[in-house]
């Protein structure tokens, strides 16, 4: 499945290149989207799922225990619809966390696994994916139709808000890039992906309703965490430590200017 699709992809960004020579912006856009609406014929997401959901289910760890009664924010066990109001305040770790994060929480008090192991490999490879991202695909899979609901009902909430939004403007590095640099002009995109005007609610809705996904281009599920790490590495930042506060608070930025978007993923991208 994974290489057809890859040749799929192939084909089809092929096909836009050349074809996309002598057309109008409206021309191009809907082939982008003719484009799109083939990859989503399948998505291996769906595999990274069901890998995720037997290793929810699996006692490991010096305790012997499954996640299964992991608390997501609505009571130990829930899973559906609970990474649709996430990042969110956790009163027993005093913290706001995403998914991520709050997974290795679980392992950590569930299943008694160390925090050094519970955040060696959090990205995987074409070759080897890591646990962390089969674990994400199953759970986020939970919320698939579920409406983007972040509260900003504590005051570390508004602060995670308030840190993400002037990290997402904060201009550095060897290029002055910040986030709004890619991501704060209409109709613009790299190669065939659009770049949505992330600090506004139609364009945060289109990027958070979608993610975690499934890279046709790598054959690879990528998590929200590694979307973030992937573009500071790409703005020539220094990459943001696996579930630090500051990749947290951008995505509580994020997620609250997406509220209302209705979430549809795994997605899957080029």
């Amino acid at each position: 499945m994974r290489k057809s699709l890859t040749t799929l992809a192939v084909a089809c960004a092929a096909f836009l290149a050349t074809s996309a020579f002598g057309q109008t912006p409206e021309e191009v856009k809907k082939g982008v989207e003719q484009y799109r609406e083939m990859l989503e014929l399948g998505n291996p997401a769906e595999l990274y799922a069901l890998k995720g959901e037997a290793l929810f289910k699996k006692k490991r760890g010096p305790k012997n225990a499954s996640l299964e009664q992991c608390d997501f924010g609505k009571g130990p066990g829930v899973l559906k619809g609970v990474y649709a109001e996430m990042p969110r305040y956790f009163a027993d770790t005093g913290k706001v966390q995403d998914l991520e994060s709050r997974l290795v929480t679980c392992m950590v008090q569930l299943q008694g696994i160390s925090e050094k192991d519970a955040t060696k490999r959090p990205f995987g490879n074409a070759d080897k994916p890591s646990e962390n991202e089969q674990l994400v695909a199953y759970i986020v899979s939970q919320s698939y139709g579920d409406p983007i609901n972040i509260k900003l009902d504590n005051p570390k909430m508004k602060e995670a808000y308030e840190i993400g939004k002037r990290l997402f403007f904060y201009r550095a590095g060897p290029w002055d890039f910040s986030c709004a640099t890619c991501h704060a002009e209409e109709n613009t995109r790299i190669r065939l992906q659009d770049l949505p005007v992330l600090s506004s609610p139609a364009g945060a809705k289109a990027a958070m309703t979608t993610w975690p996904a499934y890279r046709v281009s790598n054959s690879q599920l990528k998590t929200m965490e590694w979307r973030i790490n992937d573009c500071y590495r790409q703005m020539r930042f220094p990459e943001p430590n696996f579930i630090s506060d500051s990749v947290i608070a951008l995505t509580t930025y994020l997620a609250y200017t997406a509220n209302g978007g209705v979430y549809k993923g795994p997605g899957i991208k080029r």
